[in-house]
């Protein structure tokens, strides 16, 4: 029987705690390694983002090639055998650098290092973290069309055309909300991250 589609979001939030714990771990665990002897987010690097002022079109087209790029990758797994472990592997790394970036940032700066990871996941994260759950949803929907073996599923869902255009459009259109996201991460994130910066 299918899942709710719930259901699924709840798998990914579940996933990324994970990840992030793990991420939060590490940091904590190997502290000379991250924050006395790591040049993460430290004040050099801080200066240089500061003084930066990036360019959205030449930013644009490598957040293209890794987030879409990401998007294709897992959802061409999704079709595989592999493809639903795949998919908890990718969430709970997202959440494992999520975990090690957050973790570095508030032991350098405390209540600013959480200023600063807020700046530089917005706003872009309004659509790219709705964009990767549904992503994840639909690699487990696909997957499951493909390899479940329940005796409740219909031999002509597995291969109907109706299903594969549905799946298509679904793909098409998560596609098309994580492009969007990576506009807004090249052109207006560089300029509130820059905000934010100034109080360091």
């Amino acid at each position: 029987m299918r899942q709710p589609l719930s259901r699924n979001f709840y798998y990914v939030v579940y996933l990324f705690l994970i990840g992030l714990f793990l991420g939060i771990l590490t940091v904590n665990l190997g502290y000379d390694a991250w924050i006395e002897n790591g040049d993460l987010f430290d004040t050099d690097m801080i200066l240089c983002l500061r003084d930066s002022a990036p360019d959205g079109g030449r930013l644009l087209p490598c957040i293209l090639r890794h987030r879409v790029g990401a998007v294709c990758m897992l959802g061409l797994l999704a079709t595989t055998v592999i493809g639903f472990p795949a998919v908890c592997v990718y969430m709970c790394y997202c959440g494992l650098a999520a975990g090690c970036l957050l973790s570095v940032a508030v032991i350098r700066y405390g209540v600013r290092g959480l200023l600063l990871m807020a700046a530089g996941i917005m706003p872009q994260g309004l659509l790219l973290i709705p964009g990767y759950m549904a992503l994840f949803a639909w690699a487990v929907s696909v997957n499951r069309l493909l390899y479940s073996r329940s005796p409740y599923r219909e031999p002509y869902m597995r291969y109907s055309r109706q299903t594969y255009i549905r799946h298509g459009l679904q793909m098409a259109g998560i596609i098309a909300v994580v492009i969007t996201g990576c506009l807004l991460e090249s052109y207006v994130n560089p300029k509130l991250l820059h905000f934010v910066l100034k109080i360091f």
